[in-house]
């Protein structure tokens, strides 16, 4: 059997997701591909691991397709302070420095995918194949065509890679990557604390890498430990009490007493920037497009600007008539993200860099800027609107537009 439609997301993450949901109510005949459902949420269960700092452009793009309310109905964690510092007290920014309620939300990835998921049973446009995984992926320029795992045969005017960092459609695209793989690992722990919720997120740099707090819902919070891959390896094997007694002896006073860890894990800090997001009929969006240090918790919210960027190109195409393949339409949406992109991307390197070498000079200097930074009140504001999503080249969605006017 043969089912055509207009555009073939395959991946329904959040990204992916996020696009279908734009799309919601056009006349573009979308399928989304997703291979599992997230689990169902209850309120007594168990914090996912796996959480994302969501900005506040990405609250409103989450906003403009409907699945806010649904997100903050079940858990998240606004966080309005956010501290960095290495040797010194180094800098603290606050949301009330740009007059917002809170500079963003520390929320679980299953929450944000099953409301945006959920979202998508009100569009009658909207296919959402779950389970399904793509068994071929033939791409043409002209129109492109999926066989899933079960025999069911999609054919589509435009292919769109959601499906991540090892995407399958990217690679049936024929599309290079350029990568390298970071000399660290980072531990990820969600922990119990012996204090309320808190609305402060911190990082202190160290010889040995990064250390973060993100607080969670109740007293509880998500540590991330930057450390070398084997070093990682050596504390993810330790016992509930020798990791704890670990955490102590190497984090600062800041974090306070910890209870109990809840959950552990780990994965290897990569960079990787496809060389192109677009070919004729094909478009990439999140991390099929790019991977990025987490340092600064960006990840999420430039897939997320993404994929309203995609949706504005597409919808504004369809609206005039023209070619939703096409390479033109689609190299406006490139246009709008891949340099971006490409400036987080560079940032992040250099502040990984800078802060990665033991160097005392160095050190005496990294210390001086996050000291000055906290003084430069102007130089201090623009960063954080930049983060928080409220300046630069923003698609609609991101500044609470509608998709297209």
């Amino acid at each position: 059997m043969t089912q055509s439609y207009d555009i073939i997301i395959v991946g329904g993450g959040m990204v992916g997701a996020t696009l279908a949901c734009s799309l919601g109510d056009t006349p573009l005949r979308v399928a989304v591909v997703e291979g599992q459902p997230p689990r169902p949420f209850e309120p007594g269960q168990p914090l996912d691991l796996r959480v994302s700092a969501i900005s506040i452009a990405s609250r409103r793009i989450l906003e403009g397709v409907g699945a806010w309310n649904a997100i903050a109905s079940m858990r998240l964690c606004p966080f309005r302070r956010m501290k960095v510092w290495e040797m010194t007290d180094g800098t603290e920014f606050r949301s009330r420095d740009v007059q917002y309620p809170e500079l963003g939300y520390i929320i679980e990835n299953r929450l944000i995918q099953l409301a945006l998921l959920e979202r998508l049973d009100a569009f009658d446009n909207v296919d959402l194949l779950c389970p399904a995984r793509p068994g071929r992926i033939d791409y043409r320029p002209d129109g492109s065509e999926i066989e899933l795992e079960g025999g069911t045969v999609l054919q589509a005017r435009l292919l769109v890679a959601a499906d991540g960092g090892r995407s399958q459609v990217r690679q049936a695209a024929g599309i290079g990557v350029t990568a390298w793989d970071y000399e660290q690992s980072a531990l990820v722990l969600t922990v119990e604390t012996a204090y309320g919720q808190q609305d402060i997120t911190w990082q202190r740099f160290t010889p040995d890498g990064p250390q973060a707090f993100l607080p969670l819902p109740g007293p509880h919070a998500s540590l991330v430990w930057y450390q070398r891959p084997e070093e990682v390896r050596r504390l993810q094997a330790l016992s509930g009490g020798e990791l704890l007694s670990a955490l102590y002896e190497a984090f600062p006073r800041e974090l306070g007493d910890v209870v109990q860890i809840l959950d552990r894990g780990s994965f290897p800090l990569r960079r990787q920037h496809a060389q192109r997001y677009v070919k004729a009929g094909v478009a990439l969006i999140g991390d099929a497009a790019h991977t990025i240090h987490p340092l600064a918790g960006q990840g999420v919210n430039i897939g997320l600007l993404d994929a309203a960027a995609l949706a504005q190109v597409l919808a504004s195409a369809q609206r005039e008539g023209s070619d939703i393949g096409s390479l033109k339409v689609l190299k406006e949406y490139e246009s709008m993200r891949r340099r971006d992109n490409l400036t987080m991307m560079t940032a992040m390197e250099l502040f990984y860099r800078v802060f990665g070498t033991a160097s005392l000079p160095l050190k005496l200097l990294r210390n001086l800027g996050l000291s000055l930074a906290q003084q430069l009140h102007p130089a201090r504001l623009a960063v954080m609107r930049y983060a928080m999503g409220l300046d630069g080249n923003l698609p609609r969605l991101a500044k609470g537009e509608p998709l297209v006017t």
